[in-house]
């Protein structure tokens, strides 16, 4: 029996929390954006899609740099790595200068996020892995929600440049985490098979059941990042003309995540993922009615349900791409998180397109239907995995 590793929950939730403090931080900045680059909404919404379009484009290949290299060394070298993007975007002055640098923190981020997964399923003890995952899980959905707060909260303040020089200090604050955090591996052992690595992903490549999931899970963040870019750009216009600081606090309702997903295992678990995403589009569909209501409490309301229902979609995808396979785990998920953060570029620009078209209910219309069509692609490649 292996020698078990002292590996605690709390700094693998931190460098979470650290790590997807990045992804969505601009988030609440972009009707301030918008104004000091004089952009349209589809324009600014690239301040999301420049980190997910390279998330989505390097995701495949971070898994194949952690095997090589090893998980913790590098987990410290993205860290360490993710403090120039963050300088660089300090002193951005025009879109396409921070859309560079966004760029470059999106090829960073899928190194952490592989190489944390795959050193704990390596070095936890089988008996404390689960809790070590969920807590680093946990992390993630609690910096998605951080991050558009501090950035609200940094802009409110003064200058929205201010946001990134906190990233700045937390991305630092990852290295330490990580240094101490994550003790040196025990059970690591190097893989470098490109051949053997490109026969696994032709495979996937060949499988319905796995491609059908990977647009189930473009569809399920093309939702998410459609509705909370231009939520932003609907808070900061009449009626309700809110700062960049009290929108960031409306993005609480993203931390219903941290609870839906540990709340809804057992059923999902039991029911099977086929289960879980109608549920998941049946919610996301009456949250997205109630925004259409002008009263800001039903719109907040109307934010937190179609949320749950994101989060659920998302716990029933990620069951149903273990389910499709039966090996080369690290490239399927690389594959997955492909067409996820895929999704979510299309969508910041083209839910920025609707806006300008139509206004928010384009955007309501557009997210249900991109729903309804991840339901349907769910009940046509999981009817085996139906309960």
């Amino acid at each position: 029996m292996r020698a078990a590793q002292r590996l605690h929950a709390l700094p693998f939730g931190v460098i979470g929390a650290l790590l997807f403090l990045n992804v969505y931080a601009p988030q609440s900045l972009l009707p301030v954006l918008a104004r000091e680059f004089g952009v349209s909404s589809a324009q600014v919404g690239t301040v999301i899609g420049s980190t997910t379009l390279a998330m989505a484009l390097f995701a495949p290949f971070a898994g194949l740099i952690a095997d090589a290299l090893g998980r913790r060394r590098v987990t410290l070298g993205a860290f360490a790595l993710l403090l120039l993007p963050s300088l660089l975007a300090t002193q951005a002055h025009t879109l396409a200068s921070l859309n560079l640098a966004r760029f470059a923190q999106g090829l960073l981020i899928p190194l952490v996020m592989v190489a944390v997964s795959a050193y704990l399923a390596e070095e936890a003890p089988p008996a404390r892995f689960a809790r070590l995952l969920t807590a680093y899980v946990t992390g993630t959905i609690v910096g998605g929600f951080a991050g558009r707060l501090l950035s609200g909260v940094a802009e409110h303040a003064g200058n929205w440049h201010l946001a990134f020089w906190l990233l700045l200090l937390t991305n630092l604050l990852g290295v330490g985490v990580a240094l101490l955090g994550m003790p040196k591996e025990k059970h690591f052992t190097p893989q470098r098979r490109p051949r053997e690595a490109g026969r696994i992903l032709v495979n996937h490549l060949r499988n319905p059941a796995l491609l059908l999931t990977c647009a189930v899970g473009f569809l399920i963040l093309f939702v998410l990042v459609s509705v909370f870019n231009t939520v932003t750009l609907r808070l900061a216009a009449p009626p309700y003309v809110l700062g960049s600081g009290p929108i960031g606090l409306i993005f609480a309702v993203y931390l219903l995540g941290a609870v839906v997903t540990p709340v809804t295992a057992p059923a999902l678990s039991r029911r099977g993922p086929l289960w879980a995403l109608r549920a998941a589009v049946l919610t996301s569909l009456a949250g997205l009615c109630l925004t259409l209501l002008t009263p800001l409490p039903l719109l907040i309301a109307g934010l937190a349900v179609a949320a749950c229902g994101v989060f659920l979609a998302q716990a029933a995808a990620l069951s149903a791409v273990q389910s499709s396979i039966r090996g080369g785990r690290s490239l399927a998920n690389g594959l997955y998180n492909f067409t996820y953060y895929g999704g979510a570029s299309v969508a910041s620009v083209l839910a920025g397109a609707a806006y300008d078209w139509r206004g928010w209910n384009a955007v309501a219309a557009l997210c249900m239907v991109a729903m309804l069509g991840a339901g349907w692609v769910g009940q046509w490649g999981w009817r085996n995995s139906a309960a």
